[in-house]
């Protein structure tokens, strides 16, 4: 088994959609599910991040409206045909060999296969198809034909096809699907393009092609919503023969663009060939996988753990970022749920806080964005603050179903799901986990957790000595009311309630680091009075799930025995699920995993409930008996909350997790889309859970408790703007090679390392030493020698003079002797030479990066400053604390006018006593947060080190520079 490959053997009509899902390729901004070009039983399916649209239907005697994601045109199609036979089909065709390759590492669908015709003829067909995470608008499909025996011409056919509709959920399909209209075709200097319009949010979309062949294609034939062309390949038996479809797919809502079809024709019409395309995808994928690397022992684990990174990367990418789009629940892989953003942000935004914070504040803006919309259904329900809904779309109101299909008995139900209030709570716990990841709460954020916040307290009614939250559902789904009851909703819920206690004492904290948003000390003083007195209701020694959850009857789970989703089965039966103790996934044991024991215990204590000795464990086992897992996400949390009571138990919930898409453990759902949530789950429950990191104010805490079978785990983070290196067993922790379990914030590290993995190769081999064998005498962990020599970092200083010290050099020589440190104090050379440089060679000398000082005029006079920089697409970028002397001196107050500083760059030769030094004046320009995603990518890091986040960008205007030559 390859640990980067997944790998699909034969035709298997039945097995279509679970493999069209999982070899979906996508860049974050669009994605394609991975359909056969061919054939008639495929379920095509191309989604752009954030394109929705509003359709409504008669159901069951009533007009519902419903939004959904939309289905793009289809790219794909394309087939082909031997003389006098029939167009290839696969499900028809008799086939010699056919298989489908996922890459994981290079983001690549491959297909082969070989297929004899009516005649006796057997044809090779290779296929390589991407979407490119470097250019998000483009994606190609490669055809290599070879004719074993045979030769002559094959005809093939290649389409963009706009009769798509959304038909990719069974359950849906009594409702309308047909979103596009409006089409239109055309042709243009041998490129063909398509158009249409979504019916109701009136986004246009368009398609434009290139086919790259030596074989000249036919004019292309316009039809009602799609558009063709033909070529015809020569074949010589044996000699492979390659067409190549290379596509643009852009819509109107794309920034910079002036109408969607010339967009997409210029794209096309520029874009690379496909070895071309293919190598900057590539590297690309190299990029984001050596900041999402984690590792785990043995290839099958480590294939399921790079297929979550890798479709959690393909939905929310870097791309991502400059986009208005949320978590969708199914990725971009299928149309279930409607492509609509719940509360799975809560399992994926904490392992991108710490590799990728740049796409986690894309995600919180995106819930910012629609804060407006939030602050109007609260006040339209009698609520203060922001009432984020349960299924979020295009705008932000609440698009959660009125009525559901049950298919077990085929009819149509109320769906009272939209009184889950909890995304709100999933919202602020991710704006708070983003602050203990980075050490940046941005006044939006801070607005968007004290509305949350300020939400929740008007909610909690006061009745007697307590306050009540009612009228609610909680994340167990199956409990939307009472037995019997006429009215919807339950009262006190303890996730909700106790979640809210928690954000109530965070939005305290807010308070501090965001003062302008400060409520009235009258509005304090009530919350922390319902932070101090919420109800929360216990039975039989637990935590009750809610108010009367202890008087309902006792499932016969016998009769039940493997049914997880009870509330179809028990409706089919003429019976109702809220009459019984039964939960779909975990509701109360969820506060187990968000919260600590510690910080669970300080909540039940503040409300004043003493917690009792096993009041925890007692209640996971209660609540474990109960569940029916009828939810991905029910056996990450349950992994989660046995990590240290039943590791036994808690590995077998974590292999389920790992595998529930790729053996579609829910029983078909896979096919319309995999399960974000629990893939980004199944990585945070890695990295936190079992490495035991916890998140503090201060730094890292670790306290590890890794699977035996998980081997050594280990990754890179990112914590408030430092790059570490973490590695575990199941008994010890390293930080940066060494064994340690806190990490302070802020702790220096050393910065521009150079060429430091070539050195580190270099030293190590002369001493013919394995890499085991100096990470003895470094006393560090082999694994993070491995990270230096592959990966660019900043290790801290104990570790490279430890390195030096097993290499037996220098730490100078490690770090590139001296070229990376300011200039020493040698001697002159006897006859020096001075030689003027032009700006070509001014750029080249300084491009590597390394250490450079600033000089303007600033509050105190003349001020030089020294910083770390890195030149990023022409300008010199480099990073500083907002509100300090740097950040206030270079701004003249008026938009668009920019202070002009110089920069000056020196390198000396001590040794051969030469040197250059390179002045570049011109203005500093302070990246504003949308412009961010363009210089991140430059991994700079601060000469003060910290968390410095202010990036600030000199764009050269005027460059000198003189190197000194010895005769």
């Amino acid at each position: 088994m390859n640990a980067w490959t997944l790998v699909y053997e034969g035709y298997d009509r039945e097995g279509e959609g679970l493999r069209e899902a999982l070899c979906t390729l996508g860049n974050g901004r669009f994605a394609t599910r991975g359909a056969t070009p061919d054939g008639r039983h495929r379920t095509p399916g191309t989604y752009v991040a954030g394109c929705y649209d509003r359709l409504d239907s008669v159901v069951a005697g009533r007009t519902i409206a419903n939004e959904d994601i939309v289905n793009l045109p289809d790219w794909l199609p394309l087939t082909f045909a031997t003389p006098d036979a029939e167009w290839f089909r696969p499900e028809r065709a008799d086939l010699l060999l056919y298989r489908h390759e996922l890459d994981m590492r290079h983001g690549v669908l491959a297909r082969e296969l070989r297929w004899r015709d009516g005649a006796g003829r057997i044809t090779r067909v290779r296929q390589r198809r991407l979407v490119s995470m470097a250019d998000p608008y483009l994606a190609a499909l490669e055809t290599t034909f070879t004719a074993e025996n045979w030769s002559g011409p094959l005809q093939v056919r290649a389409t963009l096809e706009g009769r798509v509709a959304n038909e990719g959920v069974a359950r849906y399909r009594d409702l309308r699907g047909d979103h596009l209209t409006g089409h239109a075709t055309g042709s243009e200097d041998h490129l063909a393009w398509l158009t249409a319009v979504t019916r109701s949010s009136r986004v246009t979309v368009a398609l434009a092609g290139r086919i790259d062949s030596a074989a000249p294609g036919t004019r292309p034939v316009r039809g009602l919503g799609h558009i063709t062309c033909d070529h015809v390949l020569d074949l010589a038996e044996g000699t492979p023969a390659s067409l190549t479809k290379i596509v643009a797919l852009t819509t109107s809502r794309d920034n910079a663009s002036h109408d969607a079809r010339s967009a997409a024709l210029r794209r096309v019409r520029r874009a690379p060939g496909f070895d071309d395309l293919l190598a900057q995808h590539e590297r690309a994928w190299s990029r984001l996988w050596r900041r999402a690397r984690l590792e785990v022992n043995g290839p099958e684990l480590s294939q399921i753990v790079h297929l979550h990174i890798f479709h959690l990367l393909q939905t929310l990418s870097l791309h991502t970022t400059d986009l208005d789009a949320g978590v969708p629940a199914r990725g971009l892989h299928g149309e279930a749920y409607r492509g609509h953003v719940f509360w799975d942000e809560l399992f994926v935004q904490p392992w991108l806080d710490l590799r990728f914070p740049e796409i986690s504040v894309g995600l919180l803006r995106y819930r910012w964005r629609r804060l407006p919309e939030a602050r109007a259904a609260a006040r339209a329900a009698g609520h203060k603050g922001a009432m984020f809904p349960w299924q979020s779309g295009s705008d932000g109101r609440e698009e959660t179903q009125t009525v559901h299909l049950n298919p077990a008995s085929g009819r149509w139900l109320p769906d009272r799901s939209r009184l889950q209030r909890h995304a709100g709570l999933a919202i602020a716990y991710n704006v708070w986990q983003h602050y203990l990841a980075t050490g940046s709460m941005p006044p939006w954020c801070a607005e968007l957790l004290l509305d949350i916040a300020r939400f929740f307290a008007s909610i909690a009614v006061r009745h007697g000595e307590r306050y009540e939250i009612r009228g609610v559902m909680g994340p167990d789904e199956y409990h939307d009311a009472y037995p019997g009851a006429t009215e919807p909703g339950l009262n006190n819920n303890a996730y909700t309630n106790i979640m809210t206690v928690w954000l109530l004492m965070r939005a305290r904290d807010t308070v501090e680091l965001a003062p302008d948003f400060a409520p009235s000390d009258a509005e304090l003083a009530h919350w922390d009075d319902v932070s101090r007195h919420l109800r929360v209701d216990f039975h039989d020694g637990v935590i009750s799930q809610f108010t009367g959850y202890g008087d309902l009857l006792e499932l016969d789970w016998d009769r039940y025995q493997g049914v997880r989703r009870l509330d179809r089965a028990l409706e089919a039966d003429g019976d109702d699920v809220n009459r019984y103790k039964a939960s779909k996934q975990a509701d109360t044991l969820m506060l187990c995993y968000l919260l600590t024991a510690e910080e669970l215990t300080t909540i039940l204590n503040r409300l004043g409930y003493p917690t009792k000795r096993g009041l925890i464990p007692r209640t996971v086992s209660y609540y474990l008996e109960r569940t029916s897992h009828g939810s991905t996400l029910s056996a990450v949390v349950h992994a989660w909350v046995l990590a240290r009571s039943n590791r036994g138990q808690s590995w077998a919930f974590f292999t389920e997790a790992l595998y529930s898409d790729l053996k579609d453990v829910q029983g078909g759902t896979t096919a319309e889309g995999i399960h974000l949530g629990a893939m980004g789950g199944t990585l945070d429950l890695l990295q936190r859970c079992y490495l035991g990191l916890e998140l503090r104010r201060d730094g890292l805490r670790l306290d590890p408790l890794v699977p035996d079978r998980l081997g050594v785990l280990s990754m890179p983070i990112r914590f408030h703007g430092c790059q570490i290196f973490i590695d575990a067993d199941h008994d010890q922790a390293r930080v940066n090679g060494t064994a340690r379990r806190a990490y302070t914030r802020g702790e220096a590290t050393m910065a521009r390392t150079g060429d430091l993995g070539r050195r580190l190769i270099h030293h190590r081999e002369n001493l013919g030493l394995t890499r085991e064998q100096i990470a003895e005498r470094a006393d560090m962990s082999p694994g993070y020698v491995k990270y230096l020599e592959e990966n660019p970092d900043t290790p801290d200083t104990g570790s490279l003079y430890r390195l030096a010290d097993a290499l037996e050099t220098t730490v100078d020589d490690l770090l590139g002797g001296g070229v990376d440190r300011p200039p020493g104090r040698g001697p002159a050379m006897a006859h020096p030479t001075l030689e003027v440089l032009d700006d070509q060679e001014c750029l080249r000398l300084i491009g590597p990066g390394g250490i450079g000082r600033v000089a303007f005029n600033g509050s105190h006079g003349t001020t030089v400053l020294p910083v770390n920089y890195k030149l990023h697409k022409g300008d010199i970028v480099f990073r500083t604390a907002s509100g300090g002397t740097m950040d206030q001196d270079l701004r003249t107050g008026l938009e668009g006018v920019d202070i002009m500083i110089a920069f000056e760059i020196d390198m000396i030769d001590e040794t051969n006593r030469e040197g250059w030094s390179v002045l570049v004046q011109g203005p500093a320009h302070h990246v504003p947060p949308e412009e961010l995603p363009e210089v991140t990518d430059a991994d700079v890091t601060p000469w003060a080190g910290g968390p410095r986040h202010l990036y600030i960008r000199v764009a050269p205007h005027q460059i000198t520079g003189r190197r000194i030559h010895g005769l």
